[in-house]
Parts: C-alpha cells; sequence; structure tokens
C-alpha cells in the first residue's frame, strides 16, 4: 500500500502532495525507541502468563489480576508497540483504513482494560490492608468478577467508534491510530469527553483514593513492624508498596496523553507539533513494560519461577522465601492495624 492510499480524513495524513512530518532519520529513531520498549513488553507479560499457567501457586487471587494486566499489556505491545516500529520504519502507516481501525480498537480495549485492572488492585489493596469495611478476604470470585467487570467496561466504550459515534484515526506522526480527539465534529467530542471520563477519570478517582489510602497506612503497617516486628505487617507492606509503585507509573505514562487529548479538544485550534503528539502517545504505550517488571521484581513468587524461566532453566542463587507466603497469601487472610 502506498503513502497516498492512507486515510484521506486522517489529521496527519502522508502523501505525495504532503510532506512527512518527520525526517527518515526521524522515524527511524521513533522505531528504535518503541522496540525498545515493545521488545521487553512481550517477553516479560508472555513470561508472567506462561509462569502462571505452569506453575499452581502463583493462582492466588491477587495474582489474577496481575496476570490479566500481562494479557491486556500483551495485546497492546503486541499491535500498537509492534505496528509503531514496523510504520516508524517504512515512514507511514501501511495498513489502510480497515487496519487503522483494527489497531485503534485494539491498542484502546487493551489499554483501558489495563488501567481498569490497575484500579481492580488498588481497590483490592485498599479493601484488604486498610480494612474500611472490616475484615475482607479478597477471594477468587472477586478476581474473576473484576476481570471481567474491567474488559467490559473497556468493551462499552471503544465499541461506540466502530458503530459511529466517535472514530479511530491517525495520531501524532501518523504512524499508529487511536480515537481521534482532533476532530471539532461535535458527535466525535462529545464521544472523547465521555470517554475520557469514564475511561480515565473513573479508574482514576478510583486510584488516587486508593493510593491515598494506602499511604496512610503504610505508616501505621510500618509502625507496627517496628512494635511487633510481624511478619504479616511487612508483607502487608511490601505488597502495598508495589501497587503505589504501579500507581505512580501509571500516572507518569498516561497523565501526558489525557492532558494533551483534552487540551485539543477543549482548543481545537491550537498548534500542535506532531513530534510534540506523539511523545504522549509513546509513554502511554511504554506503561506494557513498567508492570511486569514492578510484580516480577517485588513479588516473590512470581520472581522465584520467572527469573529461572527468563534464563531458561539456571537458577539464581538463593533468596529469602520467609516473605512468600505472606506477600501472596497471609496478607488476604490477616488483620492489618487498626
Amino acid at each position: 500500500m502506498q503513502p497516498s492510499q492512507l486515510l484521506p480524513n486522517a489529521s496527519f495524513y502522508v502523501g505525495p502532495e504532503k510532506e512527512p512530518p518527520l525526517s527518515r532519520t526521524g522515524f527511524i529513531i521513533l522505531a528504535i525507541i518503541m522496540a525498545i520498549f515493545t521488545i521487553p513488553a512481550i517477553v516479560l507479560n508472555a513470561t508472567v502468563i506462561i509462569v502462571s499457567l505452569m506453575h499452581k501457586q502463583l493462582r492466588q487471587p491477587l495474582n489474577y489480576a496481575l496476570v490479566n494486566m500481562a494479557v491486556a499489556d500483551l495485546g497492546t505491545a503486541m499491535t500498537g508497540g509492534v505496528l509503531s516500529v514496523v510504520n516508524n520504519a517504512l515512514g507511514y502507516f501501511s495498513l489502510g483504513r480497515t487496519g487503522c481501525v483494527m489497531e485503534g480498537f485494539t491498542v484502546s480495549l487493551c489499554g483501558i482494560t489495563s488501567l481498569c485492572t490497575v484500579a481492580l488492585i488498588a481497590v483490592e489493596r485498599m479493601f484488604v490492608v486498610c480494612k474500611p469495611l472490616g475484615q475482607m478476604t479478597f477471594q477468587k470470585k472477586h478476581a474473576v468478577g473484576g476481570i471481567v467487570l474491567s474488559w467490559l467496561w473497556s468493551l462499552t466504550w471503544n465499541v461506540p467508534p466502530l458503530l459511529g459515534w466517535g472514530r479511530y484515526e491517525l495520531e501524532g506522526v501518523g504512524t499508529s491510530c487511536a480515537p481521534d480527539w482532533h476532530s471539532k465534529d461535535p458527535s466525535n467530542v462529545s464521544y472523547i469527553l465521555a470517554y475520557f471520563a469514564v475511561c480515565f477519570a473513573v479508574p482514576f478517582a478510583l486510584i488516587v483514593g486508593s493510593y491515598t489510602k494506602l499511604m496512610w497506612t503504610l505508616h501505621q503497617v510500618s509502625r507496627m513492624t517496628c512494635v511487633e516486628g510481624g511478619a504479616v505487617a511487612k508483607g502487608e507492606m511490601k505488597v502495598a508498596s508495589m501497587v503505589v509503585l504501579m500507581v505512580l507509573t501509571f500516572l507518569v505514562a498516561w497523565l501526558p496523553y489525557t492532558i494533551l487529548a483534552l487540551l485539543v479538544v477543549y482548543s481545537p485550534d491550537i498548534k500542535i507539533h506532531p513530534l510534540v503528539g506523539t511523545v504522549p502517545v509513546y509513554m502511554a504505550k511504554s506503561s506494557t513494560v513498567y508492570n511486569p517488571i514492578i510484580y516480577i521484581y517485588l513479588n516473590n513468587q512470581f520472581r522465584r519461577y520467572a527469573v529461572p524461566f527468563l534464563l531458561c532453566g539456571r537458577e539464581p542463587r538463593d533468596e529469602d522465601e520467609a516473605s512468600e507466603t505472606t506477600t501472596t497469601i497471609e496478607i488476604t487472610n490477616k488483620v492489618s492495624p487498626s
């Protein structure tokens, strides 16, 4: 497919009659940057999924949500990440209108599911650790229900562009597709505002609320650890710290993209260079590699099975196993400090 055949309505249409937004060198640099994030994202998220299927010890309710996030992030990396690398290497979007719609839909579906899963994990940790409703055990049925809800929620709000409310178009330098936040059409603007309200603002509010409560409780847990020396308190603090770190990476990755999109929606006449519009897009896509690094590093069970898998069967040096049960099982059953 030639560049001149691409998406005649796209915001950054590239063809013979219009100069590309970047030089050939610029596109190659973007391809390399995306490859640096995409390849580890595919390897690490696939590792989380495979070792979870191989070892029943990892099939704890909290880990269900982590695996769901790995599935969503792997979907984003395999579609948005790989296609960004290929299309930047070519210098234009190579799959035509249908390919743009399918990429935009798939990446958005997996991306919002991942965000919702971060919110699910943050809320779950808040209820288990902080006990706002009294003692609560996070069970398999809660994990499965949250996972189903995250996919249904994302599907509900990413299908409308396929039916005429909103649309998927090229974004940034014209090598990837997403919901069209450049269009001034009232129907499209209404969709974008609703989309960001329910797919970003709602998870964001849940995450920030849970994050705030967790931060407050972390201080109390830390005090209990010093006074009682309890393994449970240490385990609670370690898992809560993992959630806090995931929340921070979520904000770093997604806030710039959201702010830029809403800025364009509220000020449609603003002029933004395509490269400036591309940086937040790639920051959001880079989130697919952060989460598996965080929970492989901070979750003893995942690390114990994932590292030998990544090393092709070689066993790393022995680590302290004392907090394994606490981190993944006891934490969901014990009472946190009041």
